[in-house]
């Protein structure tokens, strides 16, 4: 792809809201893109590797259906004590989830693919170390209620504050998408229709109210 390639679209291989206007930030038109594969999590490999050949799963399944786009496909992944978390079953998991969490640090990894073509040409993992708060039943069963759970992994969703990081760790990571780290990426990659990349850090800092300090180093924007 160089300087004179016709624009390529941006392809999201999710169906998740979350992510389509997470990935706006970064100043390009997306197109969503849900693909159906399989998410296992009891492959005998590191959880940042599982989380990685999941991801590359989803963005060369949508690179099948649009191989003139840049499909991105990622997939999140709760770690307590070793053990990966994907998304819970059942309500009842989801409490057995929320429990195990409750009070404890535990790690977030979140694998990213770039494919092209057909064929996966970056792929990498962030992780997040995360402070769930102590949660009680009436907030559980609160949050229980929205429906939101099942879609999570982990069975939260940080946005909604039931878990915290400091200023040092990705937020969005959590969310599901490292979004300063697919940026850093997406500006290596030799290709015009990437023009109007922009850096996500200050909307990023404006909607969570605080400053990152991880964002404009991964970002390139600090020495």
């Amino acid at each position: 792809m160089g300087p004179d390639s016709a624009p390529l679209s941006l392809v999201l291989a999710s169906a998740s809201p979350r992510r389509q206007r997470l990935i706006a930030w970064l100043g390009l038109p997306v197109e969503a893109l849900p693909v159906d594969v399989d998410e296992p999590l009891d492959a005998p490999l590191p959880p940042d590797a599982i989380a990685v050949d999941l991801a590359e799963s989803k963005a060369l399944a949508a690179s099948a259906i649009e191989p003139e786009a840049v499909c991105l496909g990622f997939d999140t992944i709760v770690v307590l004590d070793g053990r990966p978390l994907g998304k819970p079953g059942s309500d009842d998991e989801a409490r057995q989830m929320l429990d195990s969490l409750s009070g404890r640090h535990h790690f977030v990894v979140t694998g990213a693919a770039i494919a092209v073509g057909g064929r996966v040409i970056q792929s990498f993992a962030v992780q997040t170390d995360v402070e769930m708060r102590t949660l009680h039943a009436d907030e559980v069963d609160r949050w229980l209620a929205r429906g939101e759970h099942l879609g999570c992994a982990g069975a939260y969703n940080i946005e909604h504050h039931l878990a915290r990081v400091t200023e040092d760790e990705c937020f969005q990571n959590v969310a599901g998408l490292p979004l300063c780290h697919l940026y850093r990426e997406l500006a290596r990659l030799d290709s015009a229709p990437l023009h109007g990349l922009t850096a996500p850090v200050e909307q990023c800092d404006r909607a969570l109210g605080r400053r990152c300090r991880l964002g404009p180093r991964v970002c390139g924007l600090t020495p």
